[in-house]
């Protein structure tokens, strides 16, 4: 007799253009990060990375939650330093190879994003909510300021806004969200699918070299001295422009005609 398989805790999804969908699918406990959730969505990350022919990842989840955060049960079972430390690497790691991936990641989200799960929509490149969703990073309420949410949400938003809702653990709606620089756009359940597909077919339809480049610099640049800055985009812009898509691309603007990208893309 066959053993019943065990559900994946991150679905995979891959269409022919090569948009990857990866859904959180641990709704029973609002698809709460665990160490074997953190490992499930690295592994995943990690294949997305080595595959050329990838050029957007949507992060999405089942049930009615996003993500509430860090698993406060399994991380009250083994209360030590060097475990918390762990954890905590192992979270970083999977939110910075969001950020290295050479294509846009979009967080598609549908209900709440609490701590470690607003962190994790901040990581994200782009972001679409739903009007019901709702945004918190609430560890503060149980005596624990959520640190390393603390600095994807400073990267997003102004940081008195940013530190009010750390130091409040209040919610935000969608709109405040939105008008504060955490998700890009909101619309209403329903059109959820459709708004992240517009936003994909918009990225699918640019050469995926410009983008791996532009994304690769649009975060050192944040990172570095306003010259330094200048010199990277300088020498990133001068290597784009060598490759061929954006050789055809000027001139088909010379030309006044539409680019031929044909394996380009």
């Amino acid at each position: 007799m066959s053993q019943p398989t065990e559900t994946p805790l991150v679905l995979r999804e891959r269409d022919a253009r090569g948009v990857i969908h990866l859904t959180l699918n641990r709704p029973q406990a609002f698809n709460a990060l665990s160490e074997s959730m953190l490992r499930a969505l690295q592994a995943e990350l990690d294949a997305v990375a080595a595959d050329e022919g990838a050029r957007v990842v949507v992060i999405g989840a089942s049930g009615k939650a996003f993500c509430a955060g860090h698993d406060l049960k399994e991380m009250r079972a083994e209360p030590s330093q060097a475990y918390y430390e762990g954890l905590f690497a192992q979270c970083g790691r999977m939110m910075m190879t969001i950020q290295r991936l050479p294509v846009p990641v979009i967080a598609r989200v549908q209900g709440i994003a609490t701590a470690a799960g607003c962190q994790l929509v901040a990581m994200c490149d782009l972001a679409v909510a739903a009007r019901e969703a709702r945004f918190a990073v609430s560890g503060v309420n149980l005596g624990l300021f959520c640190a390393t949410p603390s600095v994807a949400l400073s990267r997003n938003l102004s940081r008195k806004a940013a530190f009010e809702m750390l130091v409040t653990g209040a919610f935000i709606s969608a709109e405040q969200a939105q008008a504060k620089g955490l998700i890009n756009r909101v619309v209403e359940a329903d059109q959820l699918d459709a708004e992240v597909e517009a936003l994909v077919a918009s990225i699918v339809a640019k050469p995926r070299v410009a983008l791996a480049m532009g994304k690769g610099l649009f975060y050192r640049q944040l990172e570095t001295g306003i010259e330094e800055a200048y010199a990277d985009a300088g020498e990133t812009m001068a290597c784009n422009m060598m490759d061929g898509a954006a050789l055809e691309g000027v001139q088909a603007f010379i030309d006044k005609r539409s680019p031929d990208w044909r394996g380009a893309l």
